[in-house]
């Protein structure tokens, strides 16, 4: 069976979620482990394995592409970036070792952490885009609600659109899917001590961009 007949399709695309001031601090978004049977499974080539792998780990790997690149005003990436990093996913399972020192939901989100990094260099980011703002509006509630949760989200995009892709993969990693420091070094190759300090400076930065704009961090 060909890998396109087992990577998502667009019939499955999750809806972004809603990216406000308070949502990447609250918001635990890190997806469970797949079960070490249907894991071995999956790395034999069973098609019906990896499809139940890509239904565990699509909705967060899609966000976390949403995530670094909605603020930059390249949210229309996230579909191919999720596509592109079960692709990845597809052809370097059978060597993924279930006893070294990664978790497969790490592993994964590792693949998708990159290959948003790289897009965000490549492209040129506008973190004013439409869909930077519009993804974030949360349908429903009151008039005065919708347009507060629109302006804070506008305001939280803005700031880390601002951040160089390196700090908005730690912050993203960090404070969204609350990975370890040390899974954060061995993903984006880097030190403990760099990790540290970019993840110091984007909260800084983003803290200081919405106090500026008259919102509480």
């Amino acid at each position: 069976e060909s890998t396109a007949e087992m990577e998502p399709t667009a019939g499955s695309r999750v809806e972004p979620p809603v990216m406000t001031a308070e949502a990447p601090a609250r918001r635990r978004a890190r997806p469970g482990e797949l079960d070490d049977v249907t894991l071995r499974r999956a790395q034999a080539g069973d098609p019906t394995a990896f499809r139940a792998l890509v239904e565990r780990y699509q909705r967060p790997i899609w966000e976390l592409c949403w995530r670094m690149t909605a603020p930059a005003g390249l949210g229309d990436r996230a579909d191919d970036l999720t596509q592109e990093t079960f692709v990845r996913v597809y052809r370097a399972l059978p060597g993924f070792d279930q006893r070294g020192p990664a978790r497969l939901s790490t592993w994964i989100l590792t693949i998708a952490a990159r290959l948003a990094c790289n897009e965000l260099r490549r492209s040129r980011p506008d973190p004013a885009g439409a869909d930077a703002a519009a993804a974030l509006i949360a349908p429903g509630g009151s008039p005065r609600r919708a347009r507060e949760r629109a302006e804070a989200g506008a305001a939280m995009a803005a700031a880390i659109g601002l951040l160089p892709a390196g700090a908005r993969a730690v912050l993203v990693l960090r404070d969204v899917f609350e990975l370890d420091y040390e899974e954060i070094a061995a993903a984006l190759e880097l030190d403990l001590g760099t990790v540290k300090s970019r993840l110091s400076r984007a909260r800084a930065a983003v803290r200081a961009r919405l106090t500026a704009e008259g919102m509480t961090p």
